[in-house]
């Protein structure tokens, strides 16, 4: 197999209380990429669609991504890489780390998969890098592993997948607002309470516990926020009246989507997911914002070949 077509899918980053180390996977948000085999060595970008993104290599992060894992092997031949952008860069649900798994998963395909899901984490981690100034893989993890992930570490990288109920439904609405995620890291302190603490990683703990278990009530009670949301959540416009709305139309909890502009509601049910939309849609039809709104049931599989 000379080239591949791939789903990159979009992802849900932090998860309220999961700040940096939990994540999950969307269902029809994404990316589509084409990784070819080329006789000349090296990485090359040789196509774009969707949104201005750099040519250049070493600054795009599908492309760093790629020469961090083609500088691992010892190969006499390349690669070529063809991105057709719909998840919007700057909307908080993972554009960048859509381009940086592609590139790495369509290769390692090309390859007969000489890496595992956790060493391309790592490479992907690269590219994600380079935008956000530091690396985590609380996007990057979800769209290799599929479902919810825990980064446990980053350093050694350790990723853990935890289950989740069958009809768990998410609905974002994106904004067309960009909001940077070095801007958004630069608003957050460099201490927190004790107090606060305790509350975010009991409540980190109870997440995973209701995912693992199916507790819906758990889940609810669990979605909640102290560190991240209070100072993220200004940069977004009309969020507390987006959260009211979802919770009142049956959501289990909402939050900001990565560092935003977006914004997510988990719901039980695609029910009442598509009720959250309704009611969301309500609110930002006033705004004059432009926004686009998504259903998706959590994608257990994640990246994909789609020929």
């Amino acid at each position: 197999m000379n080239e591949i077509k791939i789903f990159s899918p979009g992802t849900v980053a932090n998860v309220s209380c999961g700040f940096d180390v939990m994540g999950f996977c969307l269902d029809n948000v994404g990316d589509e990429m084409v990784i070819r085999k080329i006789d000349q060595k090296g990485i090359r970008i040789s196509k774009i669609e969707g949104f201005d993104l750099p040519y250049e290599v070493d600054k795009n992060v599908a492309g760093i991504s790629a020469l961090a894992m083609y500088e691992a092997l010892n190969l006499d031949f390349g690669f070529e890489i063809e991105i057709y952008k719909k998840i919007k860069p700057g909307s908080g649900i993972g554009s960048s780390a859509a381009s940086a798994v592609g590139s790495v998963f369509g290769m390692n395909e090309l390859l007969n998969r000489p890496f595992n899901k956790t060493e391309l984490t790592e490479f992907a981690m690269k590219g994600e890098a380079f935008i956000s100034k530091s690396e985590h893989a609380d996007n990057i993890g979800p769209a290799i592993f599929g479902g919810f992930i825990l980064a446990k570490s980053v350093s050694p990288l350790q990723i853990l997948e935890i289950p989740s109920p069958i009809d768990l439904y998410a609905t974002i609405i994106h904004p067309q607002i960009e909001i940077k995620t070095a801007d958004a890291r630069a608003l957050l302190p460099k201490e927190v309470s004790l107090q606060d603490a305790i509350k975010q990683w009991a409540n980190l703990g109870g997440l995973v516990h209701g995912l693992h278990t199916g507790d819906y009530e758990v889940i609810k009670s669990s979605l909640q926020d102290v560190i991240v949301e209070p100072h993220r959540s200004k940069l977004i416009p009309h969020f507390n009246h987006v959260k009211k709305a979802a919770l009142n139309a049956g959501a289990l909890g909402s939050g900001i989507s990565g560092s935003g502009p977006s914004i997510f509601s988990l719901s039980k049910g695609q029910e009442t997911a598509l009720n959250v939309k309704d009611a969301i849609e309500k609110i930002y039809s006033k705004t004059g914002i432009d926004f686009d709104i998504h259903v998706s049931k959590i994608n257990t599989q994640g990246i994909k070949i789609l020929n």
